[in-house]
């Protein structure tokens, strides 16, 4: 203990778990808001393996790139609506009616979804998801911040990543169970009903945020939550910082605006930290990876369906596993320190991405002329019309062939000999699976895809325990209560447009500009993000909320991470 702060240390992982026999009462708050982490991830995890059946089933879907990334990112486009809405829903309603009104959104979403008859309705049920994950996406890490004891505050916020990523894969082992089922995605898209049923029967029960609750001067049913939430040593000095603290706002008044929030300095100082967090968080590409996953892996030159599915099940499983990490280390070794861990991994597993999916793209297997004309009339007319040079095409240039009717690529029985190329149809499909051939039309057969597969489990590994976690743990510490929900809000809505611009853009950045010129980019955003970590990210490692603001108004950029604060800094 240093200046009255706790230092958070390993003890902090070993204590969040003795609390399911200490105090159960906190930890089912935190995994009953934490649903809404599960629900979040399950989003971003089953449209990935879905869009593959949904190609199937809508063909205009297959045709059109664009309408594939729309599926996508339409409910990304509602959730930076419900991010943006939550933040004030958050501050008016409170943390507990926000997770409400979010999963019932998600129900109704996942029904209309579940029924679609076509692409617009489909995209109608995304939209109304995206509203629900928006909400929940700060509203459950900041109800599980608020009614959390200061000393397992980091791990017990990244428990709601943990679910976020166990969300991500229980949506792939649902995929992979429906694959042969009837209704194949209607199945992978609906489950996602029960999980949010579930919730609003649970937070129905339960109390709302004992901070949101004095904020609003309902000081006695904040006290009585508050008496099971803390030990007796601990709950007369936090009663104490509390009133402390919601006196201070109290004294101003009046409505908050943009300007005030700019103008106050530890704010504006939390908003460059946790909104910059948010953006890097994202434009690291790690939701290319969760909502593509399954196309990456084909990108690889894995051509089944299904085994891309399997395979990216052990992508969601590394993540799940990185965020119980991050649940560890978190309090342990700090936010700051952590997060500048993860980006250098990730750095160096986007840069092994970028080589190996060069080297896919030069040694892609050629196309044979005898092999194509095997195929009757199939041939695909962009290859025959270049007959002078099509002695040059090979498996890359026979899928990005751009002229109507789009080719496929029809590999060889040793895949990385001489294949055809032929019109990208079921038919030609259904010609190339009775010879025993596989049929590429994503990505080409290669000997160095599993390099690429370990290059992905790599960066999640990386990504999860750091970049996955801390930006939420950040966000729902850094800011003064009075401007929790709004900054919440703001920070929240940057992740969703970020994710709106990258997902939006992935499939026709690697379409025009191929998959490894496109990591490329990723990697050297990460770069700038160190930068950025270094300079602007001050550590809340073991610092109470209430004393967080006053850490920012003195002291702000700290390049010496790796240092302990000033004790002065930490005295009051």
């Amino acid at each position: 203990m240093e200046g009255g702060v706790p230092e958070a240390d390993m003890s902090a992982f070993r204590e969040c778990l003795s609390l399911s026999w200490k105090n159960p009462y906190v930890l089912r708050l935190a995994f009953s808001a934490g649903i809404g982490g599960l629900l979040f991830g399950y989003d971003t995890g089953v449209i990935s393996g879905a869009l593959l059946y949904i190609e199937d089933d809508f063909k205009s879907v297959d045709r059109k790139t664009w309408l594939q990334e729309a599926i996508v990112s339409t409910a990304i486009a509602g959730a930076i609506i419900g991010a943006a809405v939550g933040g004030w829903i958050n501050d008016r309603f409170g943390r507990k009616v926000s997770i409400i009104v979010a999963d019932t959104l998600f129900l109704i979403g996942s029904v209309i979804m579940a029924a679609a008859n076509g692409p617009a309705v489909l995209l109608v049920g995304r939209v109304f998801v995206g509203l629900g994950v928006g909400m929940a996406s700060m509203a459950s890490p900041l109800y599980i911040s608020e009614a959390s004891p200061t000393r397992v505050r980091g791990a017990l916020v990244s428990l709601n990543s943990f679910l976020i990523t166990g969300g991500q894969f229980i949506s792939y082992l649902i995929n992979l169970a429906f694959t042969r089922a009837p209704g194949t995605w209607r199945w992978m898209l609906g489950v996602a009903a029960l999980p949010a049923l579930i919730q609003i029967v649970l937070m129905l029960s339960l109390p709302e945020s004992p901070r949101w609750l004095y904020r609003k001067g309902k000081e006695d049913q904040a006290k009585l939550i508050l008496k099971k939430i803390y030990e007796v040593e601990d709950y007369d000095n936090e009663i104490q910082q509390l009133k402390e603290s919601v006196e201070m706002e109290l004294k101003d008044t009046e409505k908050i605006s943009m300007m005030q929030l700019i103008k106050t300095t530890s704010v504006r100082r939390g908003l460059y930290a946790g909104v910059g967090l948010a953006f890097f968080q994202q434009f690291v590409g790690i939701n290319t990876v969760m909502y593509y996953s399954p196309s990456i892996v084909q990108l690889a030159g894995f051509a089944s369906n299904r085994t891309a599915l399997l395979l990216s099940l052990i992508t969601a499983g590394l993540n799940a596993f990185g965020s119980i990490l991050s649940i560890y280390f978190i309090d342990k070794t700090g936010r700051k320190k952590l997060v500048l861990i993860s980006l250098t991994g990730v750095v160096l597993s986007l840069a092994l991405l970028t080589v190996t999916f060069r080297e896919t793209e030069i040694h892609s297997p050629m196309v044979s002329p005898f092999e194509s004309k095997q195929f009757s009339n199939n041939t695909c007319p962009e290859f025959n019309t270049a007959a002078l040079n099509n002695e040059k095409w090979n498996c890359m240039r026979c899928i990005q062939s751009t002229n109507k009717p789009t080719c496929g690529f029809c590999a060889d029985h040793n895949k990385v000999q001489p294949g055809a190329c032929i019109i990208k149809n079921d038919y030609s499909k259904k010609q190339c699976g009775n010879e025993n051939r596989s049929w590429y039309t994503k990505g080409c057969p290669s000997n160095f895809g599993w390099i690429a597969l370990v290059g992905l489990g790599l960066y999640i590994i990386f990504f999860s325990p750091g970049m996955g976690t801390v930006p939420w743990v950040v966000n729902s510490e850094i800011y003064p209560l009075r401007y929790r929900g709004v900054c919440g809000g703001i920070a929240s809505t940057t992740v969703w447009v970020s994710n709106l611009v990258v997902s939006q853009s992935f499939l026709s950045l690697t379409e025009v500009i191929g998959p490894s010129w496109t990591f490329m980019i990723f990697g050297v955003i990460a770069i700038v993000a160190i930068l950025f970590v270094i300079v602007f990210v001050p550590e809340t490692k073991g610092v109470p909320i209430e004393q967080i603001e006053d850490m920012l108004e003195k002291r702000f950029v700290q390049i010496k991470f790796w240092k302990k604060r000033d004790s002065d800094s930490q005295k009051h």
